[in-house]
């Protein structure tokens, strides 16, 4: 059976019988370098075309999202100098630090509460499932943030929300 496929043969210039081989930077074969190639950067780019922006790695609204994550990418982003400008990722990026201080205000309250009322047996079960039901509710809430940030969306939660966008308007 034979091979349907010829092997490669070097490029030889027409009217000669000698391959390319003395170019410096000439491929394994023997080939030329095209017009214009830049050996350790490729092909620059055409003439009249302006030069690539530089990117902050980061869109909108994934940066909006990110806040979310914890406090500290919340932090960053209203430190950093491209996103503290954004007025989304700004927004989500001070609603992240105000839910996340009603929800460890939240857990302290229900904490000290169920340590008070833990001696009388039914209402200590009932503060127990009060805070396990508070805590699924901020995880839910903290889950549509996470979502609708990422959709890019100005998603306000009921008290923290218009707090969140009179921090971020100023």
């Amino acid at each position: 059976m034979s091979d349907p496929i010829p092997p490669q043969q070097p490029y030889t210039p027409p009217y000669t019988n000698t391959p390319y081989t003395d170019i410096p930077n000439a491929g394994p074969a023997g080939y030329p370098p095209p017009q214009g190639y830049a050996p350790q950067g490729g092909y620059p780019p055409p003439a009249g075309y302006p030069p690539a922006a530089a990117s902050s790695g980061l869109s909108t609204n994934s940066a909006a999202a990110l806040a979310y994550v914890t406090i500290i990418p919340a932090i960053v982003f209203l430190v950093l100098e491209p996103y503290n400008k954004i007025p989304l990722v700004r927004f989500h990026a001070i609603q992240c630090l105000a839910l996340t201080a009603v929800w460890v205000g939240l857990q302290i309250c229900l904490t000290i509460l169920a340590i008070i009322l833990h001696v009388i047996p039914l209402i200590g079960m009932l503060i127990g499932l009060v805070h396990l039901a508070v805590g699924l509710a901020m995880f839910i809430g903290w889950l549509a943030c996470i979502i609708k940030a990422s959709k890019g969306e100005w998603f306000k939660l009921p008290v923290i929300g218009d707090f969140a966008l009179k921090q971020a308007q100023s």
